[in-house]
């Protein structure tokens, strides 16, 4: 089937940014506050695999599951949630047609955008469908 939405990671987005635990940064910083490989393996060596799967939207079901080419579209240092992150991942998505994990960022993008100006979250997906 190829990547498809990480339902998990993204409760466990929803949650976090619920929660007030997001960094609004700049739309590029990504590449300075994305974990480092050494970052992943220790935190992969304390945590599992499942764990850090939930801090990636999406999953590639082709891949096996024990190992980190499973997992795409990261969104955070496995603290917070991070802006540039999420919009990275709802640019790639969308540029991949990943339709599904193109909107669940867009969200999480809302999400982030709202805790930023003060406003409380919302987390009622009742009428939207990833």
């Amino acid at each position: 089937m190829g990547v498809i939405l990480n339902r998990r990671g993204f409760e466990h987005a929803k949650d976090l940014v619920s929660k007030g635990k997001a960094v609004s940064d700049d739309r590029d910083a990504w590449s300075e506050h994305q974990p480092s490989a050494q970052q992943e393996n220790d935190f992969i060596d304390a945590h599992g695999f499942a764990e850090y799967g939930k801090w990636h939207l999406g999953i590639d079901d082709e891949a096996d599951e024990d190992t980190k080419r499973r997992y795409k579209f990261p969104y955070g240092d496995f603290e917070k949630v991070h802006r540039c992150a999420v919009l990275s991942a709802e640019s790639r998505a969308g540029q991949y047609k990943h339709l599904d994990i193109e909107r669940a960022a867009a969200h999480l993008h809302g999400m982030i955008e709202e805790l930023a100006e003060g406003r409380p979250t919302h987390l009622d997906l009742a009428t939207r469908q990833f």
